[in-house]
């Protein structure tokens, strides 16, 4: 798992381009929105569609669980490796939409 979470590190430097962080800058347990890495809801769109395009999770606006999702570097690599192990994210985050 710590593969993982180097793996999201990285994801959120690079795709938020944030130019003073090094992946050891970010702590795994600490919050990546407010007192944490301070990220702001805009960071969290684009750090939704990194993950999407890196890992192929998906999330919803709809979804209530996305901020929890979103915590940590701890938290999106608990959700990643769920939706690796059976899949069921994409049905979880698609449930409530319609078309």
């Amino acid at each position: 798992m710590d593969n993982l979470k180097q793996q999201i590190k990285e994801l959120i430097i690079c795709a938020l381009e944030l130019e003073d962080v090094r992946p050891e800058d970010i702590i795994d347990s600490d919050p990546l929105f407010g007192e944490g890495l301070g990220l702001d809801s805009i960071d969290a769109l684009e750090l939704g569609v990194a993950l999407k395009k890196k890992f192929g999770v998906k999330f919803s606006a709809e979804n209530a669980e996305n901020k929890k999702h979103f915590a940590s570097v701890d938290a999106l690599a608990a959700y990643i490796k769920i939706c690796e192990a059976d899949q069921s994210c994409e049905a979880d985050q698609t449930a409530g939409e319609s078309t």
